[in-house]
């Protein structure tokens, strides 16, 4: 008896000291990125900020005002959140109709386009061969040569998959015995339980069109085609905004950028946070 109190003292007392340990280094790694944040946050408000301060000493958003008021950022912002919207539901169709017809065992081919898409997991054909593609199809100058490289990843196919196979399969038997054909199970069955996982893979889909950089910078020729990246990035090599007079430091107007790039997802993602939880253990446990 005295043995079993014992051995549960010290079962507890670890679980004790393992729990402080994990909540010490979750609070280490909150801390590691939330301070970046803070930090780009105060340069961007205080002229006067310097060295490590998370406190503004004085508030001015001149640097935003140098930045909102500039007419030539309005139509590259305009195409940023086009390109984000349009790529994130292009690619989630793509992605979630590409997942489900790998579903299919019985399909001829199956195991080969499979592998297919798994080996461009590991090998790709490389920056070269992609841009003489891009160029030989005719997609210069065109939106969808920005779209289509970033909406459609075979690891977001293979998440896809995994999640649709967590689904019970005595929903599609059910559903092949009421007559209901393939795509028929497709739209009405499999998309409406697939919320969360069409809710993570967009958020990867949607971050990665925001910042889309390299595409634009090796596919887009045209100025009035490019997107808010690709100008914030000639903003900050630049020693000011063309067409309006800046008051504020560069460093002011380095952070405030970065600010401005970040902000949206950081006011979208608390809406989809409930979604996102349920969506990133896709997979993780089969029936």
């Amino acid at each position: 008896m005295m043995q079993e109190k014992l051995s549960f003292r010290k079962g507890y007392r670890a679980r004790t000291i393992f729990v402080i340990c994990t909540y010490i280094f979750l609070t280490l790694t909150m801390c590691a990125m939330i301070v970046p944040l803070i930090k780009v946050l105060v340069d961007s408000l205080d002229p006067t900020s310097y060295g490590l301060r998370l406190i503004p000493r004085k508030i001015d958003f001149v640097a935003y005002q140098s930045i909102f008021s500039n007419k030539y950022l309005y139509l590259p912002f305009v195409v940023s959140v086009f390109t984000t919207v349009t790529g994130t539901a292009v690619g989630l169709f793509l992605t979630t109709l590409a997942g489900y017809v790998i579903l299919q065992k019985e399909m001829p081919g199956h195991k080969v386009l499979v592998n297919m898409i798994f080996i461009t997991m590991l090998f790709s054909g490389g920056l070269i061969p992609t841009y003489l593609t891009i160029k030989k199809i005719g997609l210069m100058n065109n939106y969808l040569a920005v779209i289509l490289p970033v909406g459609l990843s075979a690891y977001n196919i293979i998440l896809m998959k995994s999640f649709f196979e967590s689904i019970p399969s005595t929903l599609y038997e059910a559903a092949e015995m009421d007559g209901c054909s393939p795509m028929g199970i497709f739209f009405k069955i499999v998309l409406p339980l697939s919320k969360p996982a069409l809710a993570s893979v967009g958020l990867f889909i949607a971050v990665s069109m925001w910042n889309n950089y390299m595409n634009f910078i090796l596919y887009i020729t045209k100025p009035e085609m490019t997107n808010f990246q690709v100008k914030v990035r000639e903003l900050i090599l630049s020693d000011g905004i063309s067409g309006t007079v800046i008051t504020a430091s560069e460093e002011m107007l380095k952070s405030a950028v970065v600010v401005v790039v970040v902000l949206p997802f950081l006011l979208i993602y608390p809406w989809l946070q409930k979604y996102f939880v349920k969506g990133v253990t896709i997979g993780a446990v089969k029936e």
